[in-house]
């Protein structure tokens, strides 16, 4: 890479700018709102600045050569004995437009809190929350070491903890925090696994060092012709462990059901989870190790690692699909959504579309950003109202969050040729088509864009169109006021989101596959032919028809019939056991309710139980002893040994007091026991002499 130098010195300050203003709001009063607005946007331009001129920087180094450029900066953190830990740093296409995409919608979520977070009496702390998501997410995309990466993929965990139980005060919301911290941990807990089994087995963590890393030839070779039991590779075992980190922190069924609950939270924390950090973390781990889950002995069988990433998005994908449909609250149907669509981004990782994948990704971001900050417009404006059938009208009281809206709401639907998520859906589609292990995902998927079409169009129709239902609910929400269009600094950055969910596109087109060859090598070119060939026409023609059928679907139920605050759901009228248990998530919950919480519930009494009779008494049992055992040498040292040894003092006192009597101090004494002495040895000499 051309002149680098300045990279290896400064990619560091992508995430450490950020963790700087969280740590320095960490610390300030709540009252300092002006030094938490200009520490946190601060951040974000510096950040966004750094991230842009490193993407420019590798789109130079590129060039279109048909080699991914590379910059891997490595260092020892520590050693222990003989063995070095080492850390390290990457810059690849892959991470360049990801570090791009997050700081800038992490700046335009950042701006929009400024008006949607006013009011908040823990404005500070919210902002402060806002800088360490922002960096962790920032460490975890500039990470070559899977161990730092898994370091700042569970500060990615705690601050979604803080964020979505923000408003603690709320059981809901503490709840939910909860619930999204042990789900997730539950997947953390299989990357973690996988990630001391790859240590083990190749004796690095480092994803690049010159040939000897993780990802690099020798050590896939050694872990795709290792097994393990029953046959399974080794790369095919640690792949799927690392997997489920993954599925936690993607929403993949069935580790999705944290992710509805996560609106607890603000709606800017809805936006920045559901779009640039926190799901986006477990579809970049798969597309950062693509090739350890592509690793295989032979070149031509699919890696079981990729089937099993493949079937869990599909499924996902119509899944979470199926659900919105009878959701209710506007953020809840944008959860579902964002569900959804990861599994289709799991989809594309699963056949092999790395690129694809990662263009959804991005092109997700900008419209379900501006879908949720969206909708936390749609809140402000309607007195924190959520509930889409006490809406109705709002285009008329709200045009500019109902023309951006309408941007995103296209975008994620796939409108056709201009909005991105249209040909980035379509890459998608057409690369599940050629799958070789099944045409099922492809299948499945195409469902899933019916259903995206529907469910939001059904959206639309309930929040913007008709009249405005506040006034006929109930008698608490009578004596609101109108809704009313948010300030600018909520609009603007609604306005540039909608920018770029239509011009995003232009990038990634069958005719210039631009981003598709930056992400994997090669020179683009515009050839406008190939929008024509037989399978890219067929496929656009299949969608277009889908997704016109979802729209019209959901207008004929919707547009022509009355809603009313009192009324059922037209959907519920046709189908009430269906709707009903679509509402009800498909009864997810429940079922792990019924089975896991209960079955833990039930082995926490079992525990408790075992504890107060078994093994307290045991405990008591043993502590008994314990004293029984003291007071019988207690009883045998006072009764034997201690007599005893009183006696043996007594007779050496009273024999010492004898022998004292003999000490009088009298020096004429002294002599004449020596004289006395002397005679006897004289008189003894003398009888032996004699003898």
């Amino acid at each position: 890479m051309a002149d680098h130098f300045w990279i290896s010195h400064f990619l560091w300050l992508v995430p450490v700018v950020p963790l700087l203003a969280a740590g320095m709001l960490s610390v300030s009063g709540n009252s300092r709102r002006n030094r938490a607005v200009i520490l946190t946007l601060g951040a974000q331009i510096l950040s966004f600045i750094l991230a842009s001129l490193l993407f420019i920087t590798v789109i130079r180094a590129q060039g279109g050569t048909e080699e991914v450029v590379r910059l891997a900066v490595n260092f020892t953190w520590f050693e222990f004995g003989d063995t070095a830990l080492r850390l390290g740093l990457l810059l690849d296409p892959l991470n360049a437009a990801m570090l791009v995409m997050v700081t800038f919608i992490g700046l335009l979520i950042c701006i929009f809190s400024v008006g949607y977070m006013s009011r908040d009496p823990n404005f500070t702390r919210f902002f402060a929350f806002l800088s360490l998501f922002s960096a962790a997410m920032l460490g975890l995309l500039v990470s070559n070491s899977l161990l730092l990466l898994f370091i700042c993929w569970e500060l990615v965990g705690l601050a979604s903890y803080l964020l979505i139980g923000f408003w603690y005060q709320k059981p809901s919301a503490a709840a939910a925090a909860q619930k999204a911290f042990i789900t997730t941990r539950i997947g953390d807990l299989g990357f973690f696994l996988g990630m001391i089994w790859l240590y083990r087995e190749t004796g690095t963590l480092l994803f690049y060092d010159g040939g000897a890393g993780l990802l690099e030839q020798a050590a896939l070779h050694g872990l795709a012709t290792g097994t393990t039991i029953g046959g399974l590779a080794l790369s095919t075992a640690t792949a799927l462990l690392l997997f489920c980190g993954a599925m936690g922190k993607s929403g993949q069924f069935p580790l999705h059901v944290w992710l509805p609950d996560a609106m607890e939270g603000p709606t800017p924390v809805s936006a920045l989870i559901h779009a640039a950090t926190m799901v986006a973390a477990g579809v970049f781990l798969v597309a950062r190790a693509f090739p350890l889950f592509a690793a295989t002995a032979g070149p031509d069988t699919v890696a079981t690692a990729l089937i099993a990433v493949t079937w869990v998005g599909a499924f996902t994908a119509l899944f979470a699909a199926c659900i919105a449909v009878a959701q209710t609250d506007i953020k809840r149907i944008l959860a579902y959504s964002t569900v959804s669509q990861l599994g289709f981004m799991m989809i594309a990782l699963g056949v092999g579309g790395v690129a694809a994948a990662i263009f959804h990704l991005i092109a997700h971001a900008f419209f379900k950003a501006l879908l949720f900050l969206g909708a936390g417009s749609v809140i402000h404006g309607c007195h924190d109202e959520q509930d889409i059938r006490k809406m109705g009208g709002l285009r008329r009281f709200m045009p500019a969050t109902f023309a951006t809206y309408a941007i995103g709401m296209m975008a994620l639907a796939g409108f056709p040729f201009f909005f991105s998520g249209f040909w980035s859906k379509e890459e998608i589609l057409h690369l599940a088509q050629g799958w070789p292990a099944s045409p099922i995902p492809f299948y499945l998927a195409l469902a899933g864009t019916f259903l995206t079409a529907f469910y939001m169009t059904r959206q639309m129709v309930y929040v913007f169109f008709g009249n405005y239902r506040a006034d006929q609910a109930s008698s608490e929400k009578a004596s609101e006021s109108r809704p009313h269009e948010s300030p600018p600094i909520m609009t603007v950055p609604l306005t540039v989101l909608a920018a770029g969910a239509v011009l995003l596109g232009l990038v990634a087109t069958p005719a210039w596959p631009w981003f598709h060859h930056f992400i994997e090598g090669g020179a683009a070119t515009l050839e406008f032919g190939k929008l024509f060939t037989a399978g890219t026409l067929g496929l656009m023609l299949l969608s277009i028809v889908l997704v016109a059928a979802g729209v019209g679907a959901a207008w004929f139920l919707y547009a022509r019939t009355s809603l009313g605050t009192a009324e059922r759901d037209p959907l519920e009228r046709k189908r009430p056991g269906l709707y009903r248990a679509l509402a009800q998530r498909l009864y997810v919950d429940e079922f792990y309710d019924a089975t896991v919480i209960r079955f833990h519930h039930a082995a926490g009494r079992a525990a408790d139980a075992l504890d107060r009779f078994v093994w307290h008494g045991l405990v008591m049992a043993v502590s008994g002893f314990s004293v029984l055992l003291s007071r019988a040498s207690q009883a045998v040292d006072r009764r034997f040994f201690n007599r005893g040894f009183d006696t043996g003092c007594e007779t050496l006192r009273t024999s010492g007091g004898r022998v004292s009597r003999w000490h009088t101090g009298n020096i004429q004494t002294y002599l004449a026991y020596i004289g006395a002495g002397l005679v006897l040895l004289i008189v003894f000499f003398a009888w032996i002499q004699q003898a």
